[in-house]
């Protein structure tokens, strides 16, 4: 969980810069996305994303299968939330199968139509275009913005998660992990809604 979790992270910040372009340059915008197309990096990348994300999801499955199984029958005995357990962190299943769900929405308006596209043969969408007609959209800019609500929660919890699994957090860095997990989840999560937000005003 927390090696494909870390990949991922690292995915949404070079993914949130990438997006940022577009607001300050168009033609670099779309430099990028051809550089990003059916080349065979670019799909070896895609193809080792989706690795990762299907073991994240697995994973997931299989700890929280074995959470419910280890409270037994007596799991409903202590109703008490212990303190520092935020919701986020009780309900990352839940969170993680929305943040599924928006990434559904978003590989059919953008991945679909590009490099999809342009592995089936044909002539992909302009990436500026689409970003224009989708956050252009009401409907759509608002599923994006809620989506992206969940997907900070997801990370600001799972960042810190990730450096516990790995042995970085102890009582000394526990408030400072937690911090930066925070920092850097608003980080990536403003990047991307910097860009819906700015070409849902103009368009």
């Amino acid at each position: 969980m927390a090696v494909s979790g870390a990949a991922m992270v690292f995915f949404l910040l070079f993914h949130a810069l990438m997006n940022l372009v577009s607001i300050f340059s168009e033609s670099g915008y779309e430099a990028i996305c051809e550089f990003l197309g059916a080349n065979w990096y670019a799909v070896v990348g895609t193809i080792g994303i989706a690795a990762l994300m299907s073991i994240h999801l697995v994973f997931a499955f299989i700890l929280s299968w074995q959470n419910y199984k280890s409270r037994g029958s007596d799991r409903y005995a202590v109703v008490a939330k212990n303190e520092g357990v935020t919701w986020a962190s009780r309900n990352m299943l839940v969170i993680g199968l929305i943040v599924i769900i928006g990434l559904a929405l978003h590989l059919y308006n953008f991945w679909y139509k590009m490099q999809w596209s342009e592995l089936c043969g044909n002539e992909p969408a302009s990436g500026i275009q689409l970003i224009k007609e989708t956050f252009g959209n009401t409907f759509f800019s608002c599923c994006y913005i809620v989506w992206l609500f969940f997907i900070y929660l997801h990370l600001s919890h799972g960042i810190s998660s990730l450096m516990q699994s790995i042995g970085w957090n102890n009582e000394v860095w526990e408030k400072r992990i937690t911090a930066i997990a925070k920092v850097l989840s608003a980080l990536i999560t403003l990047m991307l809604v910097s860009v819906v937000f700015y070409y849902w005003i103009i368009y």
